[in-house]
């Protein structure tokens, strides 16, 4: 079976979106059946991966709806490995009704159950905020990846993050794990940085990953050309370090190749979004 991977935190401006694409890029670069959905409905995913409006035919916003299920909404991507749910939401009443329908904690999970055996990872990208989508996340997942870059306003969201976590695991997901704590942006000699690499060594020592993403401008450029990093320039330190994340996940949970078990490609799922 996949592993179910929520990038979350409350805090806006520390590269969850560009982490969910970017390490969804390298997981398939190693040839890791893997789908990112976009659960947040200002749809950065979209953008990031060259998804304009006419090219989506459907998303998150349809499936909680019941108008497509989930194998429907799966669009292909420039890398034969990643495949993509946009979240879709068009309008402002599409994202209050979207909210609300996420009240229900359950909704992912039911809707993910029949892709799960077709991928090694599917990574789902949050809003920057805990209630309904991001809860609906966490409920489904086996683990939580938390992005933040070096700052006060980053440490308190990843204490309020790990606050949530445990009411999670007490009402909806048990067995939910911490991934790690990634960081970002990662500019080693600030003060702000030693600052903060103080606080988390006292507070999350267990949970702080090896790999840190330096900041890179290259990163930042990729998304308005519509790809990730590692289609736009594969050298870069930013790409060097989603890859070096990538292999350090896989190391730690030595996923099967669940889609190639399952006998199906996970490109090959049918449905009207394919394109």
């Amino acid at each position: 079976m996949g592993r179910i991977i929520t990038i979350a935190i409350p805090k806006g401006g520390v590269g969850k979106t560009t982490t969910a694409v970017n390490l969804a890029a390298s997981f398939a670069a190693f040839e890791r059946r893997t789908l990112l959905i976009d659960a947040d409905p200002f749809g950065a995913c979209s953008m990031s991966l060259g998804f304009t409006p006419e090219k989506t035919k459907g998303g998150l916003y349809e499936v909680f709806n019941f108008v497509y299920s989930m194998t429907q909404v799966i669009h292909r991507t420039e890398l034969a490995f990643l495949d993509f749910v946009p979240a879709n939401v068009k309008a402002p009443q599409h994202e209050d009704r979207l909210q609300r329908l996420s009240e229900n904690r359950t909704m992912l999970r039911n809707v993910l159950r029949q892709l799960v055996p077709h991928y090694d990872y599917i990574l789902i990208d949050t809003p920057p905020f805990l209630r309904g989508l991001t809860t609906n996340a966490l409920s489904c997942s086996d683990s939580v990846l938390v992005p933040m870059k070096s700052g006060h306003f980053s440490l308190e969201g990843v204490d309020k993050l790990f606050r949530h976590l445990e009411w999670i695991r007490e009402t909806a997901n048990r067995t939910l794990q911490v991934e790690g704590i990634l960081q970002t942006m990662y500019e080693p000699h600030l003060k702000v940085t030693e600052i903060s690499d103080r606080e988390l060594q006292l507070r999350y020592r267990k949970h702080l990953l090896r790999t840190s993403i330096p900041k890179n401008t290259h990163l930042t450029e990729a998304s308005f050309y519509g790809k990730p990093a590692i289609l736009f320039n594969a050298t870069s330190r930013g790409t060097l370090g989603y890859m070096e994340l990538a292999r350090e996940l896989m190391g730690r949970h030595a996923v099967p190749n669940a889609a190639a078990q399952a006998g199906t490609p996970a490109s090959g799922l049918q449905g009207p979004a394919q394109g």
